[in-house]
């Protein structure tokens, strides 16, 4: 009897192992369809662009990497759908397999790799605080006793208060819904700073198109290293680290981050190395 149990319990275990384990390529194959998934509020790394359609540095990526995955299933042309994700809502969007991929700005952690994967790395970014130019503030010191907007459950959120609580600044953590309700706070000064990933800072501002003048505090208080985030499947995983490594080793990378990105001049030599690093022989 006790022999038979633990038969049982070994299929059940090697059950549940493999129910933990996507097969992304099969179900692309058999439906022809790549689902996607794509923040519309990221700029410059993932958003809706004028026309409605995703646009953006890790869009242009993951239509490269749609390209190799392509080149993997033997050639065959593949739809690709777009969905909608959330800062909220992405993970669940993953691990469901409402999509297959997500590609916007999500930061890799080991927390979050309990619940999914990531590619390997896209970008490199720090946690930064956009202000109003007129209020002179410059350093996160001079955050004391103001009031600072943040997207929750960010990992700038976590990050931004454990800065604050480490440096013993007293300020105020708020949050906001999303970018817009962001930068309209703090044009109307119901905030004295808004924090995120330094670049996407940037990209707000570029897209706001706004006569406010604004300033980044010189100090950043976290590292963010960017990946496509997918369900555990190595075979999906290793397709798309096959097409990313591809665009970094043809020089691609340069287009596409010229496209989004020459505002700040050329990659710094944290991410030129990201990219050099992933150029991982096959």
């Amino acid at each position: 009897m006790s022999k038979l149990l633990l038969a049982l319990f070994g299929l059940l275990l090697a059950f549940g192992t493999q129910a933990q384990t996507a097969d992304t390529l099969k179900k692309i194959r058999d439906s022809k369809t790549i689902t996607l998934g794509f923040r519309t509020d990221s700029p410059p790394f993932s958003f809706s662009g004028p026309d409605g359609q995703p646009a953006g540095y890790t869009v242009d990526l993951c239509k490269r990497v749609v390209a190799g995955i392509e080149r993997t299933l033997g050639g065959s042309s593949l739809a690709v759908k777009w969905v909608p994700v959330t800062s909220a809502n992405r993970f669940d969007q993953v691990t469901s397999g409402a999509i297959d991929l997500e590609c916007g700005n999500t930061t890799v952690t080991l927390g979050r790799q309990e619940r999914v994967d990531f590619s390997n790395m896209t970008f490199v970014d720090g946690g930064a605080v956009l202000v109003l130019a007129e209020s002179k503030l410059g350093r996160l010191a001079d955050l004391a006793g103001k009031t600072v907007g943040v997207k929750p459950g960010t990992t700038t959120e976590t990050s931004l208060k454990a800065a604050l609580k480490e440096r013993l600044i007293d300020a105020r953590v708020v949050n906001v819904k999303d970018e817009a309700e962001a930068l309209a706070a703090l044009n109307e000064k119901r905030i004295d700073g808004y924090a995120a990933d330094r670049v996407v800072l940037v990209g707000n501002v570029i897209v706001a198109r706004s006569d406010i003048k604004y300033s980044l505090l010189q100090d950043d208080f976290s590292f963010e290293p960017y990946a496509l985030m997918m369900r555990r499947d190595p075979a999906f995983r290793l397709a798309v680290n096959r097409g990313l490594v591809q665009v970094y080793r043809s020089g691609a990378i340069k287009e596409i981050f010229d496209r989004w990105l020459a505002p700040l001049g050329k990659p710094g030599p944290l991410l030129a190395a990201m990219y050099y690093l992933n150029t991982t022989p096959e």
